[in-house]
C-alpha cells in the first residue's frame, strides 16, 4: 500500500507489510495459500487472500495465486472444498467457493489493468460461471453444494448466495473490460438477487450467524437506505464494543475475519468512521508477526481456535484499504449503481 494518513486505530504501513508477508510466507511454491503453514488450502479463502496481496501491490503473488485455481480447476467449472499439499481432502464441490473468483479477479483487474492475465484466466472464469448457474435452482437461489457422491444439495444460504451474487457481478465487469456481453449471467444474478431481497423462505434459516446479517449488504445485494436499516437492526446483537464482531450471536467470541467484512459492508454505506472503530478493536487479535488470531473469547481472556490464518489476516488487509479509500478494493465492495 502507498502511505497514507491514517484514522485512529488503524494498521499502519509497516503493520499492513508485515500482515503481507505474513502471507507470502504461507504461500506455497505452486501459488497455493494455506490456511496456515501446514494446513490446507479452500478456494474462497484462497481468494481473500490472494485480494489481499493485491490491494498491497504485490500482484506477482497474486497472480501466482489465481494460476494455481486454474490449474486445479474441476472440468466441470467447480473446485473441491479442500487440498492439502496438492492432494483433494473434500471432494465437495461448494458453489460459493467457486463463485469468489469473480470476486478476486475483477479486483486484480482494477490493481493492475492487465488485460492480458485476464484472458489467460477467462476460461476458467467462464467454466466457473456455468457451474454456479447449473445449481440455480427454480426460485433464482443457488444450492450451496454438491457432494462427493454427486448429489445437488437443495438447500441455499444467504451468506453462501450473496457471496455468488458478488462473485456472478465481478465476472460479468471481467466480461465487459474483455467486451464480452454474457446476458444469461446477467439474468441469473438478478433472479438470484430478486430471490435474496423478496423471498426469505428460500434459504436455510441461520439468524444466528452475523454473516447472514451483514452479507447481503457486503456482497452487494441491498442498496440505499436498506443497507443501512439491515445493519443498525442487529449492530448491538453482534457487535461487542471495543472488541469487534461476534461470530455467533449467543456466544461470547468475536473473530477478526467477521469483523473486518463487517467493516467492509460499512465502507459500502459510507461509515468508514464506524469501520475504523472496529479494526481499531482487532489490535487485542494482533500476533507481532503480522498476523491474526482467528478469534477471541472475551470472558476467558483467550484466543479460540489457537490459530492464526491467512484469510483473517487478507480481510484485515482488505478492510483497512477500503477504509483508507484505496479506488480497487472500494470499487469492489460498492453496492453496484448506487
Amino acid at each position: 500500500m502507498t502511505e497514507t494518513v491514517l484514522l485512529p486505530g488503524l494498521p499502519d504501513d509497516d503493520s499492513i507489510n508485515r500482515t503481507i508477508e505474513f502471507i507470502l510466507l504461507t504461500q506455497q511454491p505452486d501459488g497455493a495459500i494455506p490456511w496456515f503453514a501446514g494446513g490446507y488450502t479452500d478456494p474462497w479463502d484462497h481468494v481473500e487472500a490472494a485480494m489481499a496481496l493485491d490491494a498491497a501491490g504485490r500482484h506477482e503473488a497474486a497472480a501466482a495465486a489465481f494460476d494455481w485455481l486454474r490449474r486445479v480447476q474441476n472440468p466441470d467449472g467447480s473446485w473441491y472444498s479442500r487440498y492439502q499439499d496438492g492432494v483433494v481432502t473434500d471432494h465437495t464441490k461448494e458453489s460459493n467457493f467457486a463463485a469468489y473468483l469473480g470476486v478476486g479477479l475483477w479486483h486484480h483487474l482494477l490493481c493492475t489493468g492487465d488485460t492480458a492475465f485476464l484472458r489467460r484466466m477467462w476460461p476458467a472464469l467462464q467454466a466457473m460461471v456455468d457451474f454456479v448457474l447449473r445449481l440455480q435452482l427454480p426460485g433464482g437461489q443457488v444450492a450451496w453444494a454438491v457432494s462427493p457422491a454427486g448429489t445437488r444439495a437443495d438447500e441455499a444460504l444467504v451468506t453462501g448466495c450473496s457471496s455468488i451474487l458478488h462473485g456472478l457481478r465481478g465476472a460479468l465487469a471481467v466480461a465487459a473490460h474483455l467486451g464480452l456481453a454474457r446476458p444469461r449471467w446477467r439474468e441469473a444474478a438478478d433472479r438470484l438477487a430478486g430471490a435474496l431481497t423478496g423471498h426469505p423462505e428460500r434459504f436455510s434459516p441461520r439468524h444466528r450467524f452475523s454473516m447472514d446479517w451483514y452479507y447481503p449488504v457486503l456482497g452487494g445485494v441491498l442498496r440505499g437506505d436498506a443497507r443501512r436499516e439491515r445493519l443498525a437492526d442487529d449492530w448491538d446483537r453482534f457487535v461487542v464494543p471495543g472488541l469487534g464482531a461476534r461470530c455467533v450471536a449467543d456466544r461470547p467470541w468475536v473473530t477478526a475475519a467477521e469483523t473486518s467484512e463487517l467493516a467492509l459492508a460499512l465502507c459500502a454505506t459510507g461509515d468508514t468512521a464506524a469501520a475504523a472503530d472496529l479494526l481499531a478493536g482487532l489490535e487485542k487479535l494482533r500476533h507481532s508477526d503480522g498476523s491474526y488470531w482467528t478469534g477471541y473469547v472475551y470472558p476467558d481472556d483467550a484466543y479460540w481456535p489457537v490459530e492464526r490464518t491467512t484469510w483473517t489476516a487478507g480481510a484485515v488487509v482488505l478492510a483497512t484499504a477500503a477504509v483508507m479509500g484505496a479506488p480497487a478494493t472500494s470499487q469492489v465492495f460498492a453496492t453496484p449503481a448506487d
